[in-house]
């Protein structure tokens, strides 16, 4: 790699610098002290009486060297990355504006769902009651005690000869009725780089607190591994002690030994959908892995969406959407997490509680999303993609966009080809990025008061049987079409393989409280305001030959103009045994690139429905039992006696 001649705060990259000399070159000139440790960064008085005791309990367990209040400045952001910089964690991407390369420890590519508990007096309380001999799969419980005790045999003295930083930051627009705080103090400063990202950061955020002084505590560490030896890309973790912790009761979150963002971006799935999801439940609005979209019809009618698929799944594409169809246009208000609340007319708005995209890079390209591709390549962090000769990226999908003569080293730093009969990016790399700079942002996606949603889409990866899209008859039939969404497994997470699993909502690994109670809310919300439609997609279905039946993508539209004609109660449907799908002249399939069969796309195979009912019922009784809302078994019962008469 050519030597680093660029130049962050007028201080040459390659530079030795003291952290007591950066701390000077911010003119704070406030070296103060809290609890005997230096404060190098930042404005002690800055911080509430609860803040200042909450940074003081931390600094006594981890023991950091210094103490660093952030306050989301560019002065402050340019330090950051020369820090990493100078560590080796992070490499810069010449070939664009303000990009950097991260790689990790191959052992710390994922969320870690198996060490990742919720902390309540009563395991009821967090995960329903399994059939007798059956693994409960819906939550991890902990116990206060071993929760304590996780906490002490690892955060001890974890900060030894490193940086403490005090992160505060606000999940939704800063004031927002709908928006909440939080404070994440963390040793690692890509975590803080990347939650200037993905969340309002900084100095702002302390003069909301001492306006209302409540907030979520986020306590996070990378660890370090018990032998002291970090053999890959400067990247401290300690694999096999990490842990991710949420105490609902205390709005307490702990995290330890991974630096990948699921995992140590506390304000992300930790606090938006795991502690949300708790808030949510108690306050009455709802908290969930959704994207958010605003869709304009040629006559200038434009609704909003939210979608919950499961991770890699489509959610950032269809957040993103390029639409076919002449004269739609699609607007982006979020691509993961929506917190949706009913306002004082009963109508139910949704905010984006986070202020960038953390996507999954592999399967992003100009064909497939060409609006991510022109956001991404700005202030952004990479992570386990592939590192390009000319200074840029590559992943799996972006073969087109390859210049020639171009040598790619792959994620693991190791030389690549096509031939090399290995992957150039792991199947979970992401970019980091924000999304202010989507070129297709919706103009309110930072209005206080969130957006009116009309329609709630349910979906994952189903190669066969379910449709391309049918509607729920009521709010409880959308509720158990929610609650028993089944897909094929991504690289999200730990798993292995493409087996097809339950994944309810596209929540199973964020619930924060009993899956059965959350259903519950979810059914008491018509009670709360007006209920918008709920429907489910399938962009996945695959023929006898294994190619999937539907273009996907752009064409997707076609299948949002039927949802908007529902919306506005269009008799543009037949009834059908599993919900409401298209008549035949009513989905528009017109000038389509690709021949689609319709008869292929909404058939609805008798012997596989009736398995899926038998399976779904299964799942329930074995995962949920008597903790499942009665409304839902009932509405199971007339989904099989309907599937029964096809």
């Amino acid at each position: 790699m050519p030597e680093i001649v660029e130049k962050i705060n007028d201080v040459p990259l390659a530079s030795p610098i003291t952290r007591k000399s950066r701390a000077q070159q911010t003119n704070y000139g406030l070296y103060s002290h809290i609890c005997g440790t230096n404060i190098s960064y930042g404005n002690v008085s800055c911080l509430t009486s609860s803040v200042k005791a909450f940074v003081e309990e931390s600094i006594a367990l981890c023991q950091p060297d210094q103490v660093h209040i952030c306050d989301g400045s560019d002065v402050e952001n340019k330090m950051i990355l020369r820090i990493m910089l100078e560590e080796g964690t992070i490499i810069p991407l010449p070939k664009y504006e303000n990009c950097w390369l991260a790689r990790t420890n191959p052992a710390d590519v994922a969320r870690v769902e198996s060490r990742t508990f919720i902390c309540t007096e009563n395991i009821d309380e967090t995960i329903p009651t399994p059939k007798e001999g059956v693994r409960g799969t819906l939550g991890n419980w902990i116990s206060p005690d071993d929760f304590q005790q996780s906490i002490h045999g690892r955060f001890p003295g974890c900060m030894k000869g490193r940086t403490m930083y005090v992160v505060p930051f606000s999940m939704g627009p800063l004031g927002s009725p709908l928006s909440k705080i939080g404070i994440e103090i963390t040793d690692s400063p890509y975590v803080v780089a990347s939650m200037r990202i993905m969340a309002r950061m900084g100095t702002p955020v302390l003069d909301q607190l001492r306006k209302q002084d409540e907030f979520i505590r986020a306590l996070h560490s990378v660890g370090t591994p018990l032998n002291g030896i970090l053999e890959y890309f400067s990247w401290p973790c300690d694999p096999e002690r990490t842990i991710i912790l949420h105490n609902p009761s205390e709005n307490l979150i702990v995290s330890y030994g991974s630096g990948y963002g699921g995992n140590s971006l506390l304000g992300k799935k930790c606090f938006a959908l795991r502690i949300g999801s708790t808030i949510a439940k108690r306050e009455g609005w709802l908290a969930e892995h959704m994207l958010i979209l605003g869709i304009t019809n040629p006559d200038g009618e434009k609704k909003y969406i939210t979608a919950a698929f499961p991770s890699a799944c489509g959610k950032t594409n269809l957040a993103m959407l390029n639409p076919s169809l002449p004269g739609y246009k699609v607007e982006c208000v979020g691509d993961d997490i929506a917190w949706m609340k009913f306002d004082t007319e009963g109508v139910l708005r949704a905010i984006n509680p986070e202020n960038g995209f953390f996507g999954v890079a592999p399967g992003t390209s100009l064909e497939t999303n060409p609006i991510a591709m022109a956001t991404i390549f700005k202030n952004t962090i990479f992570t386990n993609v592939a590192y390009t000769s000319d200074g840029g990226v590559y992943w799996e999908g972006m073969e087109s966009s390859l210049a020639s003569g171009v040598q790619i080293t792959d994620w693991l730093g190791k030389p690549w080809t096509k031939e090399s009969g290995r992957l150039a990016a792991h199947p979970n790399s992401r970019f980091c990025t924000p999304a202010g700079q989507c070129p297709i942002i919706d103009l309110h996606w930072e209005d206080p008061q969130g957006v009116p949603i009309s329609a709630i889409l349910f979906g994952g990866r189903r190669p066969v049987g379910v449709p391309l899209i049918y509607e729920a008859r009521s709010w409880s039939h959308g509720v158990f079409i929610g609650a028993a969404m089944r897909s094929e497994s991504t690289a999200a997470a730990e798993h292995k393989g493409k087996a097809i699993m339950n994944d309810p909502f596209a929540m199973r690994p964020f619930f924060g409280y009993n899956f059965g109670h959350y259903v519950k809310h979810w059914l008491s919300m018509a009670n709360r305001g007006k209920v918008p439609k709920i429907f489910h997609v399938n962009w996945f279905r695959k023929d006898s030959n294994g190619k999937f039946v539907w273009p996907g993508y752009g064409d997707n539209s076609r299948v949002l103009e039927w949802i908007l004609r529902r919306c506005n109660e269009e008799h543009c449907y037949i009834d059908v045994a599993i919900g409401k799908i298209p008549a035949k002249s009513a989905l528009n399939l017109n000038n389509m690139k690709e021949v689609t069969d319709y008869e292929e796309l909404f058939s609805l195979p008798k012997e596989f429905w009736l398995q899926e009912t038998a399976e779904i019922r299964a799942y329930f009784e074995s995962q949920v039992g008597s903790d499942l809302p009665q409304e839902i078994y009932n509405e199971l019962s007339q989904l099989r006696e309907r599937v029964a008469q096809i």
